[in-house]
């Protein structure tokens, strides 16, 4: 086969993509990507071994985050910078390598190349299918994509100047036992529950960065028409990103509108003074293979959720920032204060015409842990009153599978003293049903983006407090989970280690789980498939 990658939901017959991937990377990326993985192995055992202060390579700390946020799901295809970063990530190693004495390292941290070709040729004996044994394989692999959406969200809490050590500490141990032959698949069990605990804490440092200096999320209704001016449309998860943005399109007759993951973004009270902030154009990431086009004017990619553009008009449009990348596209930098540049995009914007509008009407967001606790005591009394009777989470991801409609049917197939908990994309398949309320409580309570899913955990721990209860796994929530990416597989992991038992996952299982490990998920921590939405639902009920 000339790749594999099976790190998705989407995956080719749920079990790797061999030839292109269904995201649509082709060989060579898939390629390069493993072996930018594969040298960030190599670093992680020269920082293990070497016992490397990691307070004192900062650099290196960074580029590896940056490295394994590269590799995500729809991130980046753009092969020249994927094979630039392998040779910085090379130079760090080399660099490091010549503080130690001593010490005897493996392949990952010795390997040389020299061009493309010699990267593709390393790359082809290195990838997921170099570890034999399936099990051992099915477990490295569960860790790595844990620690790709660990990276990802420590990543953006560090633009916003918010930095754990122990995490970074956490994902050199962790990379550099999925080198260690000699660890048993219990030994890696154990990593991969301490993959969750490090993934809690990774949520919540993002969690303190994006309302230390953005406000606690509010409840909010967002405008999902569009105005008469030109708009810039972004995309993705950094905020950052999207705060420079609307500061240097302040005043200048141009309207910025969110798209997908970057929906929660009007919920923060910071960005709320920006007049030209206008609202939230269409729905989830796949879905901008259509929007884009009637959306008319340029996009900005701050993180993964790119599908490569079908025709060549909507790819001049398409600019990204940050560890995202597309071949051809604009690529914005921040120097080395961390501003970035977005004049080239203002300018487009305005010679274009405004976007389309493809809907009408408002949707209603806001509630992280901070507003879901103001509300407490109302919850609390609807809970006892029985006006509710089960709350159901159902955070994660979208995806293209027609399999996915299930969510929708399921939202809106629920008793009408349910309430739904969501936080990710997945909330897209429901959240404009207008499923009403019970006494004033929205009957979808949206928490944000995939990494506000630690909101979610905190008002599940919030209650079991005021519960009484001794176990949160007594409480009336239901988990019915839908993932597609790597960041819900830290996500997952983040519950696994909570000690959340009955989690039902889907719309299919994850295709790197081996027989023997989904076996162990299935006995230890009761995770589970989905069925028939009438036969889950009285399941989930209890009837």
């Amino acid at each position: 086969m000339s790749m594999f990658c099976y790190q998705c939901q989407e995956t080719a017959k749920g079990t790797g993509c061999e030839v292109r991937g269904v995201c649509g990377k082709n060989e060579e990326v898939a390629k390069l990507q493993d072996l930018l993985i594969y040298v960030t192995k190599g670093i992680s055992e020269i920082v293990v071994k070497g016992k490397v202060d990691v307070k004192s390579i900062s650099e290196v700390n960074h580029q590896v985050l940056k490295s394994l946020f590269i590799t995500i799901t729809n991130a980046n295809f753009d092969d020249g910078a994927i094979e630039n970063q392998i040779h910085k990530m090379i130079e760090f190693r080399n660099g490091l390598k010549k503080q130690l004495s001593g010490v005897n390292l493996g392949d990952a941290a010795e390997f040389e190349v020299i061009d493309r070709a010699s990267m593709l040729d390393k790359a082809s004996k290195v990838g997921v299918l170099s570890t034999e044994n399936e099990d051992v394989r099915s477990l490295r692999e569960m860790i790595i994509y844990g620690l790709k959406g660990m990276a990802a969200y420590t990543h953006h809490a560090l633009n916003i100047g918010k930095e754990d050590l122990a995490i970074n500490a956490f994902i050199y141990e962790a990379l550099a036992s999925t080198l260690d032959d000699s660890l048993s698949a219990d030994d890696l069990v154990a990593l991969t529950l301490k993959t969750g605990e490090f993934g809690v804490k990774a949520m919540a440092l993002l969690d303190e960065a994006n309302t230390s200096k953005y406000g606690n999320p509010e409840i909010t209704s967002v405008n999902i028409g569009v105005r008469n001016n030109p708009g810039i449309l972004i995309s993705g998860h950094d905020l950052t990103d999207l705060e420079q943005l609307l500061e240097q399109t302040k005043g200048t007759g141009i309207d910025v509108y969110t798209h997908s993951e970057m929906l929660p973004a009007h919920y923060y009270p910071f960005f709320k003074k920006y007049d030209n902030f206008a609202g939230n154009y269409g729905g989830s990431w796949w879905q901008q293979v259509t929007e884009f086009e009637t959306f008319n004017g340029p996009i900005l990619f701050t993180t993964n959720c790119i599908v490569p553009p079908r025709s060549e008009e909507i790819r001049q449009r398409i600019f990204t920032s940050g560890a995202s990348g597309y071949p051809g596209c604009p690529h914005i930098t921040a120097d080395e204060n961390g501003k970035k540049d977005f004049s080239e995009i203002i300018a487009m914007a305005k010679q274009c015409k405004p976007p389309v509008e493809i809907e009408s009407g408002n949707i209603v967001g806001g509630f992280a842990h901070n507003q879901v606790f103001a509300l407490a005591d109302k919850v609390v009394d609807a809970v006892k009153s029985g006006a509710i009777k089960k709350f159901f989470v159902m955070a994660g991801c979208d995806g293209r599978m027609k399999s996915r409609e299930y969510y929708t049917e399921f939202a809106k197939k629920l008793p009408n003293d349910t309430v739904i908990l969501t936080a990710g994309c997945a909330k897209y398949r429901y959240n404009k049903l207008g499923l009403g309320d019970i006494g004033g409580i929205p009957r979808v309570l949206d928490a944000g983006q995939c990494n506000d899913s630690y909101s979610l955990v905190v008002i599940a721990l919030k209650l079991k407090e005021i519960f009484g209860l001794d176990d949160v796994n007594d409480l009336p929530i239901a988990y019915n989970i839908a993932w597609y990416e790597q960041k819900a597989v830290i996500v997952l992991l983040a519950l696994l280690y909570l000690g959340v038992k009955n989690i039902h996952l889907g719309p299919t299982l994850p295709g790197f789980l081996s027989p023997n490990v989904a076996k162990v998920l299935v006995e230890k921590f009761g995770i589970a498939g989905i069925g028939q939405v009438e036969d889950d639902i009285k399941l989930f009920m209890g009837e």
